[in-house]
Order: C-alpha cells, then sequence, then structure tokens
C-alpha cells in the first residue's frame, strides 16, 4: 500500500527534494519535508528538458537506449502499442528519470497523475515496471477512445480527455500541448531507428 505526504504546492520540479521513507508497516511515505526517522532516501528530482518552455533540439538529443527495455517491450506487446511511442512518451515526460515529478503532481517516467495511478492501481508510481504498465494501460485506452488517432490522444495525454472534449475532440489550441505533441512525434521517429 502506497500512502503519499506530500504536498507540491507550485513547487518546481527542476529543484524539487522528496522525502521517502518505508515504515514499520511497509507503508511507503513521501514527504516535502524532512520526516522524524532516520531510515530516509532524499530523492532529488530534476528534469530540466521536461519542460514544455524546453530549448532542447529534440532532433539531435541523445536518445536514451536499453533503459527499461524489457518493461517496454512487454506492455507493448500486451496493448499493441508501438515500442517507439512508449519510448518516445517517456523520454519526452521524464526524460527516463523514474523519480520524476511535475509541478502538477504527476509522477514516474510516464507522469502518471494521481487519479491515473488509482484508476490503474498502481501502488509505488516511481517503480518503473508499474509505471510504464499503467501510462501505456493509458495510453491504449486514448487510442481506442480516439480511434487510433495518435495526435489526439498525445493532446488527450497531455492536457487531458476534458480538454480535448472541450474543443470538439481536437487537439486544444494550448502551446503546451502543441509543443508535447510535436516533440512525442519527433523522438517516435528517432526511436523507431
Amino acid at each position: 500500500m502506497l500512502l503519499l505526504i506530500c504536498v507540491f504546492n507550485n513547487v518546481s520540479a527542476k529543484s524539487l527534494k522528496v522525502y521517502k521513507h518505508v515504515d514499520s508497516k511497509g507503508v511507503i511515505h513521501y514527504s516535502s519535508k524532512k520526516p522524524k526517522v532516520t531510515n530516509f532516501r532524499i530523492i532529488n528530482v530534476r528534469c530540466p528538458e521536461c519542460g514544455w518552455k524546453s530549448t532542447v533540439n529534440w532532433h539531435n538529443t541523445p536518445l536514451i537506449k536499453n533503459k527499461f527495455e524489457d518493461e517496454i517491450q512487454s506492455v507493448a506487446k500486451q496493448f499493441q502499442i508501438k515500442p517507439s511511442l512508449i519510448k518516445a512518451i517517456i523520454h519526452a515526460e521524464s526524460s527516463f528519470k523514474p523519480e520524476s515529478i511535475s509541478s502538477a503532481g504527476a509522477q514516474g517516467l510516464m507522469q502518471l497523475m494521481p487519479a491515473t495511478q488509482k484508476t490503474y492501481s498502481v501502488t509505488d508510481p516511481f517503480h518503473p515496471g508499474q509505471n510504464i504498465k499503467a501510462g501505456s494501460a493509458y495510453l491504449k485506452h486514448l487510442l481506442k477512445k480516439y480511434d487510433n488517432n495518435v495526435r489526439l490522444s498525445l493532446a488527450a495525454y497531455n492536457a487531458g480527455e476534458t480538454a480535448v472534449a472541450k474543443y470538439n475532440n481536437n487537439v486544444p489550441p494550448y502551446k503546451e500541448t502543441e509543443n508535447y505533441i510535436k516533440r512525442v512525434n519527433i523522438l517516435q521517429k528517432r526511436y523507431v531507428n
């Protein structure tokens, strides 16, 4: 069982320090404040290239190879999603950093929000296998919902299904979402090779 005790009020993921410890009952605790126990671990959450205003050139930034390959291949097969798309999303969302946390509270490799974690029974969003499986299951849901329209599915993954519905099942006119779709598309083409 996972118990999150953390409030991320307007904290940037570029400088967030998170304290993690497991209590005597096996419950994992996360906090932005130093706990009163000694068996804690500090998680420094940094992913400056993941911000939507990032100036990274996605056409030539180094690809991250051979990380979480078994997990990615397994869920790609399970959900019939191209591994290159899963890798591109992981790269765009967290740059393959499993302990990443966004300023909005999304967590892990595929940046799962708490509601998505609950829907897909995630007990530890920082566990690569759980995160990749839940993120891929959610992506598969979106691909089914939008008739395999990858662009629209990515828009919903980034901005939410409500935002897509608000704009009559079109990509919302948000600069962040437009940048996100471009970033994932570029990375997916590169991860195919």
